[in-house]
């Protein structure tokens, strides 16, 4: 199976992906301040109980570089990465299930779906806690219920999310509105990898910011609803634009599909806004150049620092990575480069 970001699913839409992430934690071992031999009676239990059903990847066999890409891909959290403890990680071969065990909490059970499917992400978590409880005691309250290390994940544990590109919202200013309006709804926008981090091509995360008080399904449900309101009000900025100032859109689309063609150097940063931009107009219908056979968001992901470096099969300098990701870039938008 191919994982889930190369699915053709994820442009079709402002919505990228779905996502469902559980934390749970086991009730004999300590919270905050776990000594290594715990974390290796931690690892070896969690893994026991779910390895038959989902391989044990060696993150002591992985160098820096394609630990960055296990980031870029969302396999790994930011915190996860920056954790010396000892920790494990097992997923899927098309990454729509991972499991960090020892990051923040014990276990974090993560699922992802392709485009608007947080039902099915839902489902696929939901599953695999099932199993692993099966096999394992968790924290657990009657009253409070799931016990996690941040307060603010107790209760159900679940966060759930959509991936959106939105760039009509953030380039109009609306999205600092929204966040505003959101987060009275216990909900809250966040950048491309999650918590303290910043978006990049235009791309956030739109989650829920409570775990107690509510069921999963409630939870879910005000997501979706959430979400629905904002994808519709960055529809309808997109077609607005489109019928009142199209010829200043389709310039802008094709520019940027040309830079991409044939530039020689591009930051990171520069190049998401290009491929952000011609997604747009793919996405709009005022795109008439060729599909690239990767999805837009599969590039996305690739042309960060892991991602090119894991490529080609060497650490590089910022400014061999601009280089590289331009030389790169070229052979997708102009093979003529």
């Amino acid at each position: 199976m191919n994982p889930w970001y190369q699915n053709e699913v994820v442009d079709a839409t402002p919505i990228i992906s779905s996502r469902a992430r559980l934390a749970r934690n086991l009730r004999r071992y300590p919270f905050g301040g776990i000594n290594d031999e715990q974390s290796h009676q931690l690892i070896e239990e969690a893994t026991d109980a779910l390895s038959h059903s989902f391989p044990v990847v060696s993150l002591a066999d992985k160098s820096n570089v394609e630990k960055r890409r296990l980031l870029e891909r969302h396999v790994i959290s930011p915190e996860f990465l920056k954790t010396s403890n000892p920790k494990a990680l097992m997923m899927e071969a098309s990454e729509q299930v991972c499991i960090m065990v020892n990051e923040e909490d014990h276990i974090r059970i993560q699922a992802i779906c392709s485009g608007d499917n947080i039902d099915s992400a839902w489902d696929t978590a939901n599953r695999v806690d099932d199993l692993l409880e099966e096999r394992v005691q968790y924290a657990f309250d009657k009253d409070y219920g799931y016990l996690t290390a941040c307060p603010t994940n107790t209760g159900t544990g679940l966060r759930a999310s959509f991936m959106a590109h939105l760039p009509m919202l953030e380039r109009t200013g609306q999205l600092r509105n929204l966040l505003a309006a959101v987060s009275k709804f216990g909900m809250t926008l966040r950048g491309i990898y999650g918590e303290g981090t910043e978006p990049m091509g235009h791309i956030f995360q739109i989650s829920n910011q409570i775990t107690m008080g509510k069921s999963e399904s409630e939870i879910i449900s005000a997501l979706k609803k959430i979400t629905g309101q904002i994808i519709e009000n960055e529809n309808f900025l997109r077609e607005k634009a489109c019928a009142e100032k199209r010829l200043e859109i389709e310039d802008e689309v094709c520019r940027a599909y040309g830079t991409l063609a044939y530039a020689r150097r591009l930051s990171a940063k520069e190049a998401m806004e290009l491929l952000s931009a011609v997604r747009l107009g793919f996405i709009s219908g005022v795109l008439e150049a060729p599909k690239p056979k990767q999805t837009m968001y599969d590039i996305m992901m690739s042309i960060q620092s892991g991602g090119l470096q894991s490529r080609a099969g060497r650490e590089m300098s910022e400014a061999e990575r601009d280089e590289y990701r331009a030389t790169w870039l070229r052979s997708i938008f102009n093979n003529k480069a």
